[in-house]
């Protein structure tokens, strides 16, 4: 199907406005245009971790979903999904649910790359025909901007504060898309919010429609916890995928394919600068830290360029 922006932006919403997210947030942005990959007839069951997400689009009694929703607990999204997915097709089988639904699941870093990646490693393994979306903001942005294992090495987070004693977050990232692509499932997929959305939203669409369990890992920036204005949202994106920070790239059925490669990859000064959370690397004195930073994003980059035949 070729992707057609003004279509795509036409579409009834299932995802209304007036959330509680803040402006400027990637995560409303994310969901919007992960359900723009369905089409108006196909139906759906989302269920939806603990985090930003959903405490922003359920204060009772008001809901933003107008697709049957399901919040679970912070740390168990994937087996939540999984549960509702296994009952589904029982109930298809036994002649009781007529109707195709395709089942889905958000969760943001913490909720995935943490507290809830036992449930989603165990759904994935198990097989169950089901898509996880994990919107990753690189911090416990809900509780107060603690750091997690999807923290970028030195932000400065509550628990991770930049001073003298430590320069932010001593660790790097966790790579999650590589941890679940060793899981062999079907479908796996990088992306983040950039101007028309067409590769989030292929990629969406792919992912839906792959039988089986498929992951998607979208950036999606948070301004309190990453410190930009937040008109600067599609700038903090576009800056990532142009150092080459978060690359975009798929794997479909064990197979690499690099979604986009910059003509002129940035240095990765131009990615950090206008994030208040890195702004201790540009001190002076600490200019190893930014090439520290640069020399894993090279090493990371690198050894995706040759998985994928680059």
């Amino acid at each position: 199907m070729t992707y057609n922006f003004v279509q795509e932006m036409n579409k009834p919403e299932r995802f209304a406005g007036g959330h509680r997210l803040c402006a400027g947030c990637g995560a409303a942005v994310m969901a919007r245009n992960v359900l723009r990959s369905l089409e108006p007839e196909e139906r759906v069951a989302i269920v939806n971790a603990t985090g930003c997400l959903q405490a922003a689009t359920f204060p009772y009694p008001y809901i933003t979903w107008e697709d049957s929703w399901l919040h679970s607990a912070f740390e168990n999204a994937g087996a939540t999904c999984g549960g509702v997915e296994a009952a589904y097709r029982a109930l298809r089988k036994r002649g009781k649910v007529k109707e195709e639904y395709k089942l889905l699941a958000f969760g943001g870093d913490g909720g995935t790359y943490d507290i809830g990646f036992q449930s989603l490693s165990g759904a994935m393994e198990r097989g169950h025909d089901m898509v996880y979306i994990c919107y990753d903001n690189e911090a416990y942005m809900n509780t107060g901007i603690q750091r997690s294992s999807s923290t970028s090495r030195f932000a400065d987070t509550t628990t991770s504060p930049a001073g003298s004693v430590i320069p932010g977050k001593p660790q790097n990232k966790k790579d999650l898309t590589q941890v679940m692509i060793a899981h062999n499932i079907p479908y796996v997929a990088q992306t983040t919010l950039l101007s028309n959305m067409k590769d989030l939203n292929e990629k969406a669409r792919r992912a839906i429609h792959t039988p089986g369990p498929a992951f998607l890992n979208i950036l999606a920036p948070c301004p309190r916890g990453w410190r930009y204005e937040t008109d600067q949202l599609m700038d903090m994106t576009k800056a990532a995928v142009e150092t080459c920070f978060w690359p975009l790239f798929e794997v479909v059925e064990g197979k690499f394919h690099l979604s986009y490669k910059p003509k002129k990859k940035l240095p990765i000064e131009e990615y950090l600068k206008p994030q208040g959370r890195f702004k201790h690397m540009f001190k002076q004195g600490n200019e190893w830290m930014i090439e520290e930073f640069q020399q894993e994003v090279d090493r990371r980059w690198e050894e995706l360029l040759k998985k994928c035949g680059e």
